[in-house]
């Protein structure tokens, strides 16, 4: 399969999946294992796909799986509880937690094969002493703040901290890593400035025979912009589903958004001149309008804000009043031949149009990464790929 091009399921299965619906998502999953083999063609190096917070909106579980069949060895996550729902689910690839985790779950840690972050020397000393006895170890990332200012050790105490670890019984020190904090920037000063702190350190642990087996240190847009930053395993999030990491650093062709966000109409009705419409009344009718609702409001995560536009028969129409917590009001006069139960595009393409989620973000005032990771979990998700054979099919949760 060449980069860009994917088989869709037919329209009868996803007029079948969709049909108890709505409003819903499609996530190809396709998409996101063409992202991640993209990844690993354009970087040459290991992937850690990084799936916390619902898998970017995409789904954990659905989204770590595409990506270990992609080839990532590694799925990172933010939260202890989302790497064991992935062991829950069968997932069985090397897992890294990047944030706090009580020690209270070190046994269920050592037990699953989950990798742990120790980024606080505080930290460092506390899952020493709460260690529970076991014949497997516990696995430990270091992680330093190369100027990040958010988790990390200082780099003046990284070295001991390596060291004081890698002599207690029961602990292994596999990685050592770091973050960058404008890599998705055109300018590299600040990211040069974090390399030239960071591999240092690598290079004298390596000199003290203290190197651990990975270092990483790239995300997404560090991965394809900082050849230097790769080492032996890169962590992109962003570009697993087809999202620019910023618009200083889009992803080059090949990559695909993997979202689709869809509704119905569900009401179609025709307002007199001086009708207002929604809550507060902050929008009324010059004329005869035909006004139509759709399915979706705040508690889906769209937001309440103005200027949203959706898209229905291939053309875009305003949302007219305020976005309630579970209803939109939309602009149909413009538009002939529409009928209850049309489809209703929020975010992706329909015909020649589309609305992409760096139209929505500038819109909402915001990035591309909070439009997706803000999608309610009441959305049900609709999961295309093409199957064994050439057959299509489509999966839901």
């Amino acid at each position: 399969m060449k980069p860009g091009l994917l088989k869709r399921p037919s329209r009868f299965i996803l007029r079948a999946m969709s049909d108890g619906y709505s409003t819903w998502l499609e996530i190809n999953l396709d998409a996101i294992r063409c992202n991640v083999r993209r990844l690993r063609q354009l970087t040459n190096t290991p992937v850690m796909a990084i799936v916390k917070a619902n898998g970017y909106g995409h789904g954990a579980v659905e989204s770590a799986r595409a990506a270990v069949e992609a080839g990532s060895e590694w799925c990172g996550v933010a939260r202890f509880e989302e790497a064991m729902a992935l062991r829950q689910a069968g997932l069985n690839c090397r897992l890294l937690v990047m944030g706090y985790t009580p020690p209270a779950c070190l046994q269920d840690a050592i037990d699953q094969d989950i990798s742990l972050t120790i980024y606080d020397p505080e930290l460092g000393g506390l899952y020493p002493r709460q260690l529970p006895k076991s014949n497997k170890p516990l696995n430990i990332h270091v992680k330093v703040d190369t100027g990040m200012g958010r988790l990390g050790i200082k780099p003046e105490d990284a070295l001991k901290l390596v060291g004081d670890l890698s002599r207690t019984p029961g602990i292994k020190v596999e990685g050592f890593c770091t973050h960058f904090a404008k890599a998705d920037e055109t300018d590299r000063t600040s990211t040069f400035g974090q390399l030239s702190k960071f591999i240092p350190l690598v290079k004298e642990l390596e000199n003290r025979g203290m190197r651990p087996e990975i270092i990483h240190a790239a995300n997404s847009a560090a991965a394809l912009q900082y050849p230097d930053s790769r080492f032996d395993l890169i962590r992109p999030g962003i570009a697993i589903y087809g999202l620019d990491p910023s618009s200083e650093t889009p992803l080059p062709e090949g990559f695909i958004p993997a979202l689709t966000w869809k509704a119905r109409l569900t009401s179609i009705k025709v307002l007199p001149p001086g009708h207002t419409v929604s809550y507060g009344g902050i929008y009324t009718t010059s004329a005869e309008e035909q006004i139509g609702v759709v399915p979706v409001g705040y508690a889906d995560g769209f937001r309440r804000v103005a200027g949203e536009q959706v898209l229905i028969h291939g053309q875009r129409v305003d949302v007219v009043g305020r976005v309630c917590m579970d209803q939109s009001m939309v602009q149909l006069s413009g538009l002939t031949d529409v009928h209850i139960g049309d489809e209703v595009i929020l975010l992706g393409c329909q015909a020649n149009e589309s609305i992409s989620a760096d139209e929505i973000a500038r819109r909402w005032g915001t990035i591309n990464y909070e439009v997706v990771c803000g999608l309610s979990n009441r959305l049900p998700r609709i999961y295309l790929e093409s199957g064994p054979s050439s057959t299509d099919h489509a999966i839901t949760n």
